[in-house]
């Protein structure tokens, strides 16, 4: 088996609405979910990006929302901002169970902080996490937090998931649709970006819409990364990303990670797990074409998405590496898309 690093899980979201059961989430598994110990070991997962993010009034597994995304067109509301006198709690206890798992996995998974930490991990067989925040909640204006979350692991941060902070504006959940769906950074998310490049936390794209894209691009003077987001022109859903951003993040020395979401990977934007490979090859031919060999990743999006039936949980990782030999791409390529283009991007930013 090829390792692989991810761009992108929800895991701790599992944990952070069940902490009474992590214990069989995570370290025994319970048969649910994308992902749990056991089959990260069993399947060749190396290591990701473990998404710190806080749950929205509106539940995805609600049937009036689950039903629209199955049934495009869809232009779905998005929640009010979450304060972050009510968002910090939580995201401190999703931070602390990432921390849980590095000390009850008994050196299976280590919470890395420097790229060395992760050839490191590679190179031994351990889980490399590196602590992510998707959405800025959590993050005061002051920036203290930020400064708080980074001095216990964090090394990766989006302004928004979607649902506005008081650092920008997400792309609403609307198919089909552009990214361009709103007004850019605030003062404070200006502020934000300059600091996440002097403590060296990678900023992520994926949520991100158009004009707040536009004024990273301008402010960073990091590689633009977006974790887990597709190519808008195989898949017009506002969350994925056009032909310009793509070349502006080549251009930066950037990654993207696909995304395993089938709402962004199907043409018709459906949200449905009956979903072959075709979309899933199209997608990569297609970035691999627009990006290039060092600029693609995975970004799974476990455990915070609908994922394709011939992938389904991290067992299927094996499965998309066969797939993808099978549609021609060679092993130099294969090892490059499935962690040594990480690894690079690593290197250049944490």
């Amino acid at each position: 088996m090829i390792p692989v690093f991810d761009g992108h899980n929800d895991l701790l979201l599992r944990l952070l609405l069940n902490p009474e059961r992590r214990d069989e989430i995570f370290l025994t598994g319970e048969g649910k979910g994308h992902l749990d110990l056991p089959r990260m070991q069993a399947s060749g997962f190396a290591g990701g990006f473990f998404a710190i993010y806080l749950p929205s009034p509106i539940a995805h597994d609600d049937p009036d929302y689950r039903a629209k995304m199955e049934n495009p067109p869809y232009a779905l509301p998005l929640p009010d901002p979450i304060p972050f006198a009510e968002a910090v709690t939580p995201a401190v206890a999703a931070a602390g169970h990432l921390l849980w798992m590095e000390r009850a996995s008994a050196g299976a998974l280590k919470v890395c902080r420097t790229g060395a930490e992760v050839r490191d991990c590679l190179a031994q067989g351990t889980i490399a996490a590196i602590m992510h925040m998707e959405g800025a909640e959590a993050i005061d204006e002051s920036l203290d937090a930020l400064h708080l979350f980074h001095a216990v692991g964090l090394r990766s941060l989006g302004p928004v998931w979607s649902r506005p902070t008081i650092f920008g504006h997400g792309v609403p959940f609307v198919f089909p649709s552009s990214p361009d769906t709103g007004p850019g950074l605030t003062d404070a998310g200006k502020r934000l970006v300059k600091e996440c490049n002097r403590l060296r936390i990678m900023l992520d794209l994926s949520h991100m819409n158009e004009a707040g894209f536009n004024d990273i691009a301008r402010l960073s003077d990091a590689p633009m990364v977006a974790t887990h987001s597709n190519a808008h022109a195989l898949c017009p859903s506002s969350r994925n990303l056009t032909d310009r951003q793509l070349a502006m993040i080549r251009d930066s020395g950037g990654m993207v990670g696909l995304n395993f979401s089938v709402s962004f990977l199907r043409p018709d934007g459906r949200q449905l797990a009956e979903t072959g490979w075709d979309p899933i090859l199209r997608q990569m031919d297609y970035l691999l074409e627009r990006l290039g060999e060092e600029h693609l990743g995975f970004g799974s999006d476990y455990d915070g998405c609908t994922t394709p039936d011939v992938i389904n949980d991290v067992t299927g990782l094996p499965r998309l590496m066969q797939a993808l030999a099978d549609h021609g791409y060679d092993r130099p390529l294969l090892e490059k898309l499935a962690h040594a283009n990480w690894l690079r991007l690593i290197d250049r930013t944490l």
